[in-house]
């Protein structure tokens, strides 16, 4: 008898997951309710409900320029994230490469280089060349950390689609850019999007790296990580963290609903081909 089917199993294993469930969202609704607390300090009992703090966020000049140097960071990484990962997984999965398995090592090696290291390394490299630091810096760091999530996304979907498909508009006088642009990308388009997503997380995140090649304009994570060092900006930057959430969120539901209704449109088409 299988454990899970039983009653005690069901249970436990429902204990488990509500535990999970409060394991990975009750510290995010600590941080919202704390967001309107009327009082500097993070404490029960709140001391009542205030806007103050994101309004205090808004008009943080300081704050704003933050969040305006990551977005533009992640912005850039991600498309040249995505873009050099697109590449790399139609030559892993249409080319016939010597050393295919060394190939992938390579492009996946960040995944286990710590980052302390790599921002060590980026940095002696740019000093070395003479590249000063700058948004510049922190983009090629994160394009470099950013690839391989891209390729791990790309290559299975790639993998899915049938090479006869690119061979027959090959066949039909078609260009491999026409081919691409033509077949490929829409059936990869919803891979592409989820590659972005992740790509521009994990740029928009990054502390490590950044905090060693970063020049004079500071991203968000360096910001708020100097701002838990002085206990009266503490409220502002859990407001502001309250509001990345909840946008962060929203484009991932988006995406979602946006590849689900992509992956069906494609699905209808095979079947009507």
């Amino acid at each position: 008898m299988d454990v899970a089917l039983s009653r005690n199993g069901r249970i436990v294993l429902q204990a488990l997951f509500v535990l999970v469930v409060l394991f990975l969202y009750l510290p995010i609704a600590i941080l919202l309710i704390f967001s309107f607390n009327n009082s500097e300090l993070p404490s029960f009992p709140l001391s009542g409900f205030t806007l103050h703090w994101y309004h205090q966020f808004l008009t943080n000049a300081d704050l704003r320029g933050a969040l305006q140097t990551s977005a533009i960071i992640a912005a850039i990484s991600s498309v040249g994230a995505v873009v050099l990962g697109v590449l790399a997984s139609l030559a892993l999965t249409r080319r016939r490469i010597k050393g295919r398995a060394a190939v992938s090592a390579l492009l996946l090696s960040p995944l286990v280089i710590p980052y302390v290291v790599f921002g060590i390394s980026l940095l002696l490299l740019f000093h070395t060349i003479g590249i000063p630091r700058s948004i510049l810096t922190v983009v090629i760091g994160h394009v470099v950390i950013s690839l391989p999530y891209t390729i791990l996304v790309l290559v299975p979907r790639l993998e899915q689609i049938d090479v006869s498909l690119e061979e027959a508009a090959y066949d039909l006088g078609a260009s491999h850019l026409r081919t691409f642009r033509s077949i490929t990308l829409p059936l990869i388009l919803p891979a592409v999007v989820s590659a972005f997503l992740i790509a521009f997380t994990t740029s928009f995140d990054e502390y490590a790296v950044a905090s060693f090649v970063v020049g004079t304009r500071t991203t968000f994570p360096i910001y708020l990580y100097s701002a838990l060092r002085f206990p009266n900006q503490l409220p502002q930057v859990i407001a502001v963290a309250v509001v990345v959430i909840t946008l962060s969120l929203v484009v991932v539901v988006a995406a979602e609903l946006g590849r689900r209704v992509a992956e069906r449109r494609l699905g209808a088409l095979d079947s009507a081909g």
